[in-house]
């Protein structure tokens, strides 16, 4: 009998001891898994956090700089534009670019809000849109009633972007605005549709998009010409 309640006694004493003993293993083990973590952590971060971006920064800005920068255009030092986002051209001396349903922040519509960008998410049959088309096309025919009765209308003139932020018009966009402008500047169609055709950009790689003209440079062109240029 007494041998067996010191074999208990023994049970007891062991199963406390080992009771004790675990949460000190818990916090052992948890430790030991923390650790790696931490120093995972802080090695990632200053590997893609910051090594990283700056290398890509470095690279960027020493390879691409315009691009890195925004393509910035410059006109006597200083930033008027970006060749990425379109501007809001409505005097007659200019090439105007697609129409732009962006709106600001506040809900209004506003041309080319380049901190709101977005398209008007209507579909080819809704009547709205159609309606919006239309009032477009006899816009677009009023501001240019110089243009050859039955000139197919180039359809990026008359529809919004999926951005509303196109910097770029289709060449026959640009070609249907050639009679307004030289009557605007004094100058020939045939000066202006020169520099038009000297400002087409072509298929990416010669295969990919279509050949457009980028509006903000082909402006700046216009009021760099000599103003005895016919």
């Amino acid at each position: 009998m007494s041998h067996m309640v010191k074999d208990v006694s023994t049970t007891e004493a062991t199963t406390k001891a080992g009771a004790q003993q675990e949460p000190e293993r818990g916090r052992r083990a948890a430790l030991r898994q923390l650790r790696p973590a931490i120093v995972l952590t802080l090695l990632l971060t200053v590997i893609l956090g910051i090594a990283y971006p700056l290398a890509v920064t470095g690279a960027a800005q020493a390879l691409f700089p315009s691009q890195a920068n925004g393509s910035l255009v410059y006109e006597n030092g200083k930033p008027i534009g970006s060749s990425l986002i379109g501007q809001y051209w409505t005097q007659p001396q200019y090439f105007h670019g697609r129409p732009s349903a962006t709106l600001n922040l506040q809900g209004t519509p506003a041309p080319y809000e380049a901190d709101n960008s977005g398209g008007s998410n209507l579909g080819p049959t809704n009547k709205a849109l159609v309606e919006t088309v239309q009032q477009r096309i006899a816009e677009l025919k009023k501001e240019n009633p110089d243009v050859p009765a039955g000139t197919p209308i180039p359809v990026d003139l008359v529809t919004a972007s999926a951005s509303g932020l196109d910097p770029d018009i289709s060449v026959a966009a640009a070609y249907y605005q050639i009679p307004r402008v030289a009557t605007a500047r004094g100058l020939s169609q045939a000066t202006v549709r020169a520099l038009v055709d000297a400002h087409v950009t072509g298929r990416f790689l010669g295969l990919f998009g279509e050949p457009r003209v980028n509006v903000l440079e082909l402006n700046l062109a216009l009021d760099a010409l000599p103003r005895h240029a016919s």
